[in-house]
């Protein structure tokens, strides 16, 4: 098994231990996602009954969340659509990737319910600043790579405003620990170091619309 491979392994599995006992719960997901009713994605399809109401304070919040990680999710899947895009010794790489980001978005979704907000429509070369972010390996890999960064810092920033939050920071801590395992894969298919240093800064809200900001249109 390759160093980035292993860096993906090992997603928390508390969430799955609270919930493995409702048969019932799993049942209907799976006839809900019937071709997509994988394990991450049953887990975040039936979540919901482990969380309690969403107050609007923190819906916001995990709403900011959802709007990074449906970008993410996008990206991932926009790019293994592209033939040629990803080599072979990153294929791997990047298809955990999209899968955890496709579940991420599942989760947060589950939790808020109907306070959910709508994806937005995406411009990923970023108002014409990487244009050949899906025809450029290097682009896309320099791209996925300041995403995956941003999304670290900013589950960081965001982590105090969930404190006393219960069920709730203990889901945005699970997705911030596997977005620094995808920030570190990355950095090593880049060939770079998987760290920066002994800490990583957290991310304001305003700090983190600033670098994704071009990426949503309208």
């Amino acid at each position: 098994m390759s160093t980035d491979i292993a860096i993906l392994d090992g997603i928390d599995p508390d969430l799955s231990n609270r919930l493995i006992k409702r048969r019932d719960l799993f049942a209907g997901a799976a006839l809900k996602l019937g071709a997509l009713a994988t394990a991450p994605m049953m887990l975040a399809a039936v979540s919901s009954e482990a969380f309690a109401q969403v107050p609007q304070q923190v819906a916001d919040i995990l709403n900011f969340a959802l709007t990074l990680e449906y970008l993410e999710d996008e990206f991932y899947r926009t790019a293994l659509a592209q033939g040629g895009l990803i080599p072979d010794y990153a294929g791997a790489t990047f298809q955990v990737i999209s899968q955890h980001e496709t579940a991420h978005v599942a989760l947060l979704q589950s939790v808020l319910g109907g306070a959910a907000i709508a994806k937005p429509e995406f411009d990923f070369t970023a108002r014409g600043k990487y244009r050949d972010v899906f025809q450029n390996f290097k682009t896309f890999a320099a791209v996925s790579q300041a995403l995956e960064d941003t999304g670290v810092a900013a589950y960081k920033g965001q982590a105090p405003n969930l404190v006393g939050g219960g069920k709730l920071l203990t889901t945005a801590l699970q997705i911030h620990s596997v977005e620094a395992r995808h920030a570190a894969s990355v950095r090593l298919l880049r060939k770079q170091k998987p760290w920066t240093g002994a800490f990583d800064k957290p991310l304001s809200k305003a700090q983190v619309l600033a670098i994704a900001g071009p990426f949503i249109a309208g």
